[in-house]
């Protein structure tokens, strides 16, 4: 099928065409979680009635039909991040999941009392207080390379930071609440100088910005599957072959051994190394429709609508004297369609539970990043975040609702 318009990748989405409290719906929390493409609903019913049974163990044929699926994925993903070989795809829960394993293993592996790791500002959660745990543990140090007013990252920061006694940077490729694409490529190469290998967070970076571990050149690279359309439960974490093979792995069980004896044991190759127990083998299978509709979404169309999006949205927002918008590059080419806000007198779950009420789905809260909250002086925000799916008339709705909303509270 060809993506001749934004209707025809809509109609893969079966939860678009619901409506809510008698409202079409106008889902606008994909920075959350995405919707689910049919083809992705498809594939996990395909695996769950038919080829339920555990992978790479028994050699009966449905264990055979789940495996290769589940297979089939890391090779998809593989090919559409451009890692080297499958070796370097470890398959996880998600994104946080992906960080936590890092941060801990790399942890055991290279940090010692008195080594310092560095994260940005603007980073969620998971990419925080994974680390924090592991500094507690190791004794190590947590910098914080800051954002500037705009929201963005104040790169000129990041030498002077560095030390020899930095082991790893952490950053993300694009903040869950900024919407503003970072240079990781030169954050990269900056750390790399200086012998400092770098973790990007993908889970927002995966979704608009087609993604080449090669070219960059970070040495991890971690995002969810169910931001990208596929099953949730389902993340992968990108790793140059060298950390995985030096690094101990994050869970013991089945699956991630080579021989066990009570007194040794030792591991299975890369990366089931890292795949302890029996994993979400039918969300696993779901990755690879879901690569495979990003692929068909790589197109001069898609793009403009983003970027109409993107120029009507921070019009209009801006328009407002009592709205306040983070995340404002000079630069709205490296502006995602994410947009968070607060409104002069008007609380944002307020807001959002009115928004809901006509069928406008948004995020308000802190958005799982409390420090970038305080560094912009606020307890919270509205969020609004597009996806491929999404319509200028629904950018436009959301802007009317959001008026209403406004003189409803204000």
């Amino acid at each position: 099928m060809e993506m001749e318009n934004i209707n025809t990748i809509r109609s893969l989405f079966p939860a678009l065409d619901r409506k809510v409290y008698g409202k079409n719906l106008v889902y606008l929390d994909n920075a959350a979680t995405s919707q689910r493409l049919q083809a992705v609903v498809d594939k996990w019913n395909e695996i769950s009635l038919k080829s339920n049974a555990n992978i790479h163990r028994a050699v009966h044929r449905l264990a055979e039909e789940a495996t290769m699926a589940y297979e089939e994925s890391r090779e998809a993903v593989r090919e559409y991040i451009n890692a080297t070989s499958t070796k370097e795809i470890v398959f996880t829960s998600g994104a946080t999941a992906s960080i936590n394993l890092v941060a801990f293993c790399f942890g055991e592996a290279y940090v010692h009392p008195g080594d310092e790791v560095i994260v940005s500002e603007a980073e969620h959660h998971s990419n925080i207080v994974s680390w924090q745990l592991m500094c507690i543990r190791k004794q190590a140090v947590l910098k914080v390379l800051p954002v500037d007013d705009r929201g963005c990252l104040m790169l000129d920061k990041l030498e002077e930071l560095c030390t020899s006694r930095t082991r790893i940077v952490a950053v993300t490729h694009i903040s869950n609440v900024l919407g503003i694409v970072n240079p990781v490529k030169e954050i990269v190469r900056i750390c790399h100088s200086k012998g400092i290998p770098v973790l990007v967070d993908g889970a927002q970076g995966i979704v608009h910005q087609r993604v080449d571990v090669q070219d960059l050149d970070c040495d991890f690279y971690a995002f969810s599957g169910h931001k990208i359309y596929a099953a949730a439960g389902t993340g992968v974490l990108y790793a140059k072959e060298k950390y995985l093979q030096e690094m101990p792995p994050y869970m013991g069980g089945g699956e991630m051994v080579g021989t066990v004896t009570f007194s040794r044991t030792t591991y299975a190759e890369l990366p089931l190394k890292f795949e302890a127990g029996t994993p979400n083998f039918a969300g696993g299978a779901t990755l690879k429709p879901a690569v495979e509709f990003m692929k068909r979404i790589e197109n001069q169309l898609v793009e403009e609508n983003s970027s109409e999006i993107v120029a009507y949205m921070m019009k209009e927002l801006e328009a407002d004297p009592r709205i306040h918008i983070f995340g404002r590059p000079e630069d709205l080419s490296v502006k995602i369609p994410l947009f968070s806000f607060v409104v002069e007198g008007v609380h944002h779950e307020d807001l959002a539970l009115i928004l809901d009420k006509m069928g406008v789905a948004v995020r308000s809260g802190h958005m799982c990043a409390e420090p970038l909250m305080t560094r912009f002086g606020v307890t919270g925000m509205l969020r609004a975040s597009f996806a491929p799916y999404n319509t200028l008339e629904e950018a436009e709705y959301f802007i009317a609702s959001l008026h209403k909303a406004i003189a409803m509270l204000a």
